[in-house]
């Protein structure tokens, strides 16, 4: 009997082709798609949710083709516990998240894990772009997939061992083109079927009304102030900004503007220039090692502050309480706090934890003195 793997399937080009490259492989392939929402508004909500009628039945029609079983696994409850309330917690304490990760933490790679071994299945697959290889210790190590424009790896970061030395990423040594050309080889229905770019649950797009609808709390008015203080505007509630923003700041001062810090038990919004926005530091918290045992000695790696952000050079040093002190060769811009930082070395994920904090100051470094016992920057 060929092994059993099951494929997430959400009814895009990716996963319809990861599946048909296990099918090939000679793997008894089982494709799932997730329902995140709850029957009653999946049936209402056209393509806007990642669980769309219209996706399912897109994959549905894939696995047909292929001849090859499909699921449905509905997971509202817990898409809602670490998803949704992640999402609308963080934004309520002035950071900005990531809530993709949180998908593929949780959801993708944490309740199909169940399903998978219920379904007595050797390996869980998915559609990004990213690769994976065991060392000669054994330890499975994530890699940057072999087209950099698709890279995947770092929403992958979180993922602990137990999990990766499971998973195959069949799209890794692939690019987007050579996955839609063997989609429309296999004449897939999605073949040409757009890439997802919103935030999956946002249905209108609007993100702030969203959080206003999610957050049982009325969100009160306050200052936009410059950097000396100075009250510039008035802001309708500080939910949903995010460091480095520049449109719809409210205001207009003759010259560009950025957000640079969001003063939560002031209710101030702190708005500057993009030299502003330049920092040398942070902490990451929550530091999850992947390819290597957590270091007991600084080391260099390249670090990306968020997923489009082009990998800068930096100092690494690990701390108590799974922390890291990351210091940047030069500033970089919009340094911002529930983001995500991922570190590599070359193509190798070494691993990744949360911005937690970083000096104010635009030239600041941190130092010992900097570094509070619970793990956060003297601000």
């Amino acid at each position: 009997m060929p092994d059993r793997v099951v494929v997430a399937m959400s009814g895009g080009v990716d996963s319809s082709v990861a599946a048909a490259l296990m099918k090939d492989q000679g793997f008894d392939v089982i494709g799932i798609t997730l329902q995140l929402w709850g029957k009653d508004v999946c049936s209402t909500s056209g393509t806007k949710l990642c669980c769309s009628v219209k996706d399912t039945l897109d994959a549905k029609a894939v696995c047909r083709r292929l001849g090859v079983q499909h699921e449905i696994l509905e997971l509202p409850d817990a898409f809602r516990e670490h998803v949704i309330d992640y999402f609308v917690d963080e934004y309520q304490q002035g950071r900005t998240p990531n809530p993709c990760i949180a998908c593929n933490t949780h959801i993708k790679f944490g309740s199909l894990f169940e399903r998978a071994n219920a379904l007595e299945a050797k390996w869980i697959v998915s559609g990004h772009y990213a690769r994976l290889r065991v060392n000669p210790a054994g330890r499975t190590e994530l890699l940057r997939a072999c087209d950099l424009s698709k890279d995947q790896s770092y929403v992958l970061f979180d993922l602990s061992q137990a999990q990766l030395s499971r998973m195959r990423f069949p799209l890794g040594e692939l690019s987007k083109q050579d996955a839609r050309d063997k989609a429309r080889e296999l004449d897939f229905i999605n073949a040409d079927k757009p890439d997802s770019q919103d935030i999956c649950f946002v249905r209108d797009r609007n993100k702030d009304g969203f959080l206003r609808r999610e957050l049982p709390i009325h969100i009160e008015p306050g200052p936009i102030v410059d950097r000396s203080g100075q009250v510039l505007g008035t802001h309708q509630g500080l939910l949903g900004y995010t460091i480095g923003q520049r449109e719809g700041i409210g205001i207009a001062v003759g010259k560009p503007i950025y957000v640079v810090e969001l003063d939560m038990a002031g209710n101030r919004l702190i708005v500057g220039e993009r030299n502003d926005l330049l920092k040398h530091a942070f902490i990451a918290e929550r530091v999850n090692w992947i390819s290597i045992d957590q270091p007991s000695e600084p080391l260099r790696a390249s670090v990306k502050i968020r997923s489009r952000h082009e990998a800068a050079e930096a100092t690494l040093e690990p701390l108590a309480g799974n922390r890291t002190a990351v210091r940047f060769d030069i500033a970089q811009p919009a340094i911002t706090p529930g983001q995500a930082a991922v570190f590599y070395d070359g193509e190798r994920v070494l691993g990744g934890g949360w911005i937690a904090s970083a000096p104010t100051s635009a030239s600041a470094s941190l130092s010992a003195s900097t570094v509070t016992s619970n793990g956060s920057a003297d601000r």
